[in-house]
């Protein structure tokens, strides 16, 4: 007997609560804990479609509130300070662990696979860890996000690659470069309407933002962008990120996201639950060695990335690390990239995904505790500040 769909989304909420608040009662975040827990009821959910829709809206209002938190000219700042570590990241992350499978024994397209599954961090999680252990403020977190952003322009071509790897097309020069072409469209489409437009609207968002209809058009226009992305074929987060950049110009941010707020913390968990409906676990764990040694690698990686990556972009050493343990959860791409596969890869990689985020999630919780173990307690220098 199937229950009516709002009972289902009802019960659906309390039981988030009811996990939600004994996550806070043993100090379990509550990211990990909704996963766990779309693993335990995923057998139960038969039609997880609304489910998803309601926890894309949730990821895409979380990436719009972050967009509003850089003005253009700090993201093209940031943009040219990261780049490096993007590309670092692209080689270890992607192309390292391609190497590891076609040495453990892989075929091209399952190490291609497994490789495009490590490469990018959660951003959804990482965004939320940022936010809920109120790190924002941190020096490490605008190089973070950076890095973020940069993974989100690479993630929808490498996952168009491998859609074409494992559908058998061929991929020819037009196509890729059609691709790209469309991430310079989205992202100069933002930049434009928000430098010559949104920058103009201040009177206008001053006179009617207390009305209650305007948060129809706050969230309306991160949904449109963030459709508009996926219409082109790329991420919706990015497009998201790129509709709140465009708000950033309106100088409006703190007004705009009390408006927001409220929407994204009743939809955020419903993407988490649906995460972990998505991991299957019935197959048991394939090639443990494997496992275990790219798990290893992906944190090593991370670390190297930011460490490195966070020195090149003017951090200390000691905050720099703090951002390289707090970048090695994997998450949405990679579960979009597992999907590709087929059988005991499709497994390999879900098992994999879960293990990164709970690890991530540790690790992102110990990352100031160990860098000051490392680095001791010395006085941070000024460009650790600013």
């Amino acid at each position: 007997m199937e229950f009516p769909e709002l009972l289902s989304a009802g019960l659906i909420l309390l039981l988030l609560f009811f996990v939600g608040f004994l996550g806070v009662k043993i100090k379990i975040p509550n990211v990990i804990i909704f996963i766990i827990t779309g693993i335990v009821i995923s057998g139960i959910l038969t039609d997880t479609h609304l489910l998803h829709f309601a926890g894309e809206i949730g990821i895409v209002l979380l990436f719009f509130m972050l967009g509003m938190e850089f003005p253009i000219k700090q993201l093209l700042t940031v943009a040219k300070k990261v780049v490096k570590a993007g590309v670092l990241d692209v080689v270890l992350c992607f192309g390292v662990t391609i190497g590891i499978c076609l040495l453990a024994g892989l075929d091209l397209v399952a190490s291609l696979i497994i490789g495009g599954v490590l490469y990018a961090t959660s951003s959804s999680i990482t965004a939320k860890m940022l936010e809920s252990s109120k790190r924002l403020a941190n020096p490490e977190s605008e190089f973070m996000l950076g890095l973020l952003i940069f993974e989100d322009l690479v993630a929808p071509i490498l996952v168009a690659v491998l859609v074409g790897v494992t559908a058998g097309a061929t991929l020819t020069y037009s196509s890729m470069s059609l691709l790209i072409v469309k991430v310079m469209l989205l992202v100069a489409g933002a930049v434009l309407l928000g430098h010559f437009l949104f920058s103009k609207l201040g009177p206008f968002f001053d006179r009617y933002m207390n009305e209650d209809i305007f948060l129809l058009f706050v969230i309306g226009l991160a949904l449109a962008y963030g459709g508009f992305a996926l219409y082109l074929d790329l991420s919706e987060v990015l497009g998201a990120f790129l509709a709140g950049i465009m708000l950033a110009e309106v100088k409006r941010t703190h007004e705009l996201e009390e408006l927001v707020v409220r929407s994204r913390d009743l939809l955020m968990p419903l993407f988490f639950l649906y995460f972990g409906t998505t991991i299957t676990l019935q197959e048991g764990v394939p090639m443990v060695g494997l496992l275990f040694l790219l798990l290893v690698w992906s944190i090593i990686a991370k670390i190297i990335v930011g460490y490195l990556g966070g020195q090149w972009y003017g951090l200390s050493k000691r905050v720099s690390l703090r951002a390289g343990l707090s970048l090695t959860q994997r998450g949405e791409f990679s579960i979009i990239i597992a999907a590709l596969a087929i059988g005991t890869i499709q497994s390999f990689s879900s098992i994999f995904i879960l293990l990164s985020a709970l690890i991530g999630v540790a690790l992102f919780q110990l990352a100031p505790s160990i860098s000051k173990k490392i680095y001791g307690r010395k006085k941070l220098r000024m460009k650790e500040i600013y």
